[in-house]
């Protein structure tokens, strides 16, 4: 593909922002109706997003294969009961190739700047390798872009290997080193098992314990994908089965008592696994199960039973040359460094590109928080429309089903404004906020006694869906012109 002169503007009618579920899903929905004139821009060299850049060893979906698909382009073939990232990249590649989506990717432009032109009723959208304009402005971006590293003195003086696990420095060897993995997160807990199997010895520095809970992970069999490809509907109906088990999982979030069960199959899982009482309590989360996310896996805990593992639990303070210093004194040497410590999940970058009809950025808008009417669509942004926008994050369910929902809400709106604009009204903003806001009150992740990811900077959960993942679908189930300026 011959990159475009950067003095070159193309016009479109809808311009997409990234190439990972959200993005590609966009496509290909506009595909699907005919709708061919649109762009998707992506910054990388190819497409895949959180599943193209994430290749640490381990690398896996902890939703179940049978859900983290789209339900317009079904994979019958998936290998085992949870995707790994290699099959999962290459499902997306497949869903890029049936929609025939070649002709309208761009890769290697950096979106610099979108700015609203109310005048024109177009975006201008400026890459790194040209400049568009379009009716509309998609922004399939997601949360989970952003790698943070916590504030940690000296962390730039470390003399070794240091780097992030979603920027994976392959051409390190662990091979019998004295590995640091700082976090224990969604990554660490499936790339800790691998690491631990090779290196000299590796070190865990924990700042607080997760709830985790089994993985039932088998591969799927040749006669099961034989029947899914033969009769589609069998696979509509396992999808269907499967969400709806991980909808009735939403009640230990929910519902106290429900949760303290799953609390009690945890802990009788981690004292089945690790038999020394020191370590099994330094690995017993202090908070309710629900208020970070939960995680999976069969092999963390064994993992770190080993004699060649430790689990850390007094802070870091410093980090010198060769080692890591914690608040004990103790000072740790080491010869890698692996950030297992998430993302920027509540200040996306893109927000502060993304310019609306006064010229604020919508990290302008989103200070002190986060907010979009349906997590999709803000006010004072004309024709601009977020997939995994604010307080869409689900975490007991596929966001396979939020993005699908949120994409058919798109199009309705799309359709409404025809040609012209559509824009969330500040009072149906707000209305939608405050009522999110009063479902988290009391709720798990307000009151459960832990930090997370989900909250910004100020205390709000601006991140998480309060709700099951089938009463987000109902709420953008049909497009409400009341909640909008159409112009």
């Amino acid at each position: 593909m011959t990159p475009k002169s950067p003095s070159t503007r193309t016009s479109v009618d809808v311009a997409i922002i990234g190439t990972g579920f959200a993005g590609l899903g966009m496509a290909a929905r506009l595909s699907q109706r005919g709708d061919r004139d649109f762009v998707v821009v992506e910054r990388a060299a190819e497409l895949g997003g959180v599943w193209r850049d994430n290749t640490y060893p381990g690398a896996a979906c902890d939703i179940r294969s049978d859900l983290y698909s789209f339900s317009f382009a079904p994979n019958p073939d998936w290998s085992r009961s949870y995707g790994a990232q290699p099959e999962i990249l290459a499902y997306l590649q497949s869903v890029a190739e049936r929609f025939e989506l070649a002709p309208h990717l761009r890769f290697g432009h950096d979106v610099q700047q979108a700015t609203w032109d109310d005048a024109a009723r177009r975006w201008l959208i400026t890459t790194s390798q040209g400049e568009f304009t379009a009716r509309v402005l998609v922004s399939g971006h997601g949360p989970l872009v952003e790698p943070v590293w916590p504030a940690i003195d000296g962390l730039d003086d470390f003399a070794g290997p240091r780097f992030h696990s979603a920027q994976w420095r392959h051409d390190v060897d662990l091979a019998g080193k004295r590995v640091a993995v700082i976090g224990t997160g969604a990554s660490a807990i499936q790339l800790v098992p691998e690491v631990q199997k090779v290196a000299g010895h590796l070190t865990v520095f924990q700042r607080s314990a997760p709830w985790i809970i089994p993985r039932h992970d088998v591969p799927t069999s040749a006669a099961r994908r034989q029947r899914f490809a033969r009769r589609p509907w069998m696979q509509r109906l396992a999808r269907r089965w499967q969400f709806w088990r991980a909808e009735v999982n939403f009640l230990g979030f929910a519902v106290r008592p429900i949760g303290a069960t799953v609390e009690k199959q945890s802990l009788g899982m981690l004292k089945k696994q690790v038999a020394d009482p020191a370590l099994r309590a330094k690995l017993t989360p202090d908070y309710r199960i629900g208020c970070k996310r939960i995680l999976i896996s069969n092999a963390y805990y064994p993992a770190l039973a080993q004699p060649n593992a430790s689990v850390e639990t007094s802070p870091i303070v410093r980090v010198e040359k060769e080692a890591i210093v914690t608040a004990d004194g103790t000072r740790h040497e080491v010869d890698v460094i692996i950030g297992s410590t998430g993302f920027n999940a509540t200040e996306p970058p893109i927000a502060r590109v993304i310019r609306g009809r006064d010229g604020r950025s919508l990290a302008e808008a989103w200070s002190p928080h986060a907010e979009a009417l349906r997590g999709t669509t803000v006010a004072g942004f004309p024709n601009l429309f977020l997939v995994i926008g604010p307080n869409t994050v689900l975490a007991h369910n596929s966001m396979v089903h939020i993005i699908e929902a949120q994409l058919d809400y798109i199009l309705q709106a799309m359709d409404a404004a025809g040609t012209g604009t559509v824009e969330a009204t500040p009072a149906a903003q707000q209305r939608w906020t405050d009522s999110l806001q009063r479902a988290f009150a009391g709720s798990v992740w307000t009151t459960g006694g832990c930090t997370s990811y989900y909250n910004d900077r100020a205390g709000r959960n601006t991140a998480l869906w309060p709700h099951g993942a089938d009463t987000f679908a109902r709420s953008v189930r049909r497009f409400d012109r009341s909640e909008y300026v159409l112009g």
